[in-house]
This record gives structure tokens, sequence and C-alpha cells, in this order.
């Protein structure tokens, strides 16, 4: 059973897509001209994204991805850039073809207490999802799988809420160390390739559906989660 209070009002839909290199090229420069970067980004407009995914001893999530599973959930902790001083628990869910994330927040201290296996302070925390985590840390064995690191170039578009994001340069890692320090990973996850998402809510403006427009390509199940598992 997935927990997701209040999902309905927070589902979304989202699309991906595995493009060449030269797709990407193209495409970039298409949304550069007619979309805004995201104000996060850097002055290049891209960010380094680094999350550790979470899953059973069985690969519950993971095996739930491979087989299209109509509802499912996965755990990760995710920071952005260098900035560790700012990481988040994430649980991100789809139903039915639809999807949410719900978050909280962890200091570094936390994470390292939770790298360590140290974990009583979830559930000593006010925090819904960290109380959540804690019981399905215990009562199905939730644990460390996969590093998956990459640089994304987002784009913003406000009607619709539409998000569209390019990421590049996948790697991945095994050691919880990675995680604080991604020095040690491994680059080629996904060679020659960049995962184009599309996220909006209700509707997808035109401007961006003839934007993300890739002849010939059609939208898969292509998670970054799942490739790097092939690593392990």
């Amino acid at each position: 059973m997935i927990d997701v209070p209040g999902a309905v009002r927070s589902l979304r839909h989202e699309f991906k897509y595995q493009i060449s290199l030269r797709e990407d090229l193209i495409l970039a420069g298409r949304l550069r001209s007619l979309l805004e970067h995201d104000r996060h980004a850097g002055k290049d407009g891209s960010y380094r994204v680094t999350s550790l995914y979470f899953d059973t001893p069985y690969d519950r999530a993971y095996r739930q991805k491979l087989n299209g599973a109509a509802r499912r959930e996965k755990f990760r902790l995710r920071y952005y850039g260098a900035d560790t001083g700012v990481i988040r628990l994430e649980k991100k869910y789809k139903i039915n073809g639809l999807c949410g994330k719900r978050s909280a927040r962890l200091t570094l201290r936390q994470t390292e207490e939770l790298l360590a296996g140290r974990i009583d302070f979830l559930l000593e925390s006010r925090e819904p999802l960290l109380t959540e985590f804690y019981s399905k840390i215990r009562g199905q064995g939730l644990e460390k799988k996969t590093i998956v690191c990459y640089d994304r170039e987002a784009f913003c578009f406000e009607p619709g809420n539409v998000r569209v994001t390019l990421d590049r340069n996948v790697r991945t890692g095994l050691g919880s160390t990675d995680f604080l320090d991604t020095n040690r990973l491994k680059p080629g996850a996904l060679e020659n390739c960049t995962v184009l998402e599309v996220k909006y809510d209700a509707f997808l403006p035109d401007l961006v559906r003839m934007a993300v427009r890739v002849p010939g390509r059609q939208a898969a199940a292509c998670s970054k989660y799942a490739q790097c598992r092939r690593f392990d």
C-alpha cells in the first residue's frame, strides 16, 4: 500500500525521453530561445543533482519500475550542487501514470547519522515523512542501494506549471561516503545520451509541446535509478 495523503491535489503528468547528444544540442538551443531557465541554476543554466536511493532487500521499487506497476513509490536523499547543508529526504510516487513527490529537510548531521544506520531520530521527529521512512526501514528493510548523480539544465513555463529538464553526464556509485563526496563516482551510466523530462499539471501548452518535440522519439520508461542499478 502506498501512503500518499493529499496526493490527488499534487499529482502531475511526467514524460521521459532518452535522446541522442545531437538531439540534445538542437533541443537545448530551441528551449533556451523560448523558455526561462530555473532560477536556481548557475550561469550556464545547469546544476548538479546527487541522489541516494533506498530499496528493499528484494528490490521492490526496482522490480515494480521494470514491471510497470501502476502504483509504486521510492525513497531517496537528494542535494543540489556541492551544498550538503541542504539535504532532503524525498518520497516519489506514481499512481496510474501520474506522479507526485513529498519531501522533508535533513541536516548534514542527521544525514550522516542515517548513512551510519542510526535512525532513531527519524522516529522522534514530528515530520510525518521522516516517521514513515523510519517505519519502512524497520518494516520493509529499506536500505541504501545506488547513488545517481548528473548535470541538469532546467527550464520553466508558468502556464501549466511546466518544467522541462535535460539530464546529462549521469554517473553512479554504491558507497555511502560517495553520496557526500562524488569525486569517486563512475561515469558513463548513460553513455552518449541525455534524458529529457517534461512535467506539468493539468495541461501542456502547445508552445512547450512543439518545443520538446523530437521526431521519431516517443515517451519511454527511462529511469535513471533503474539504469544505474545495472552497475550494482
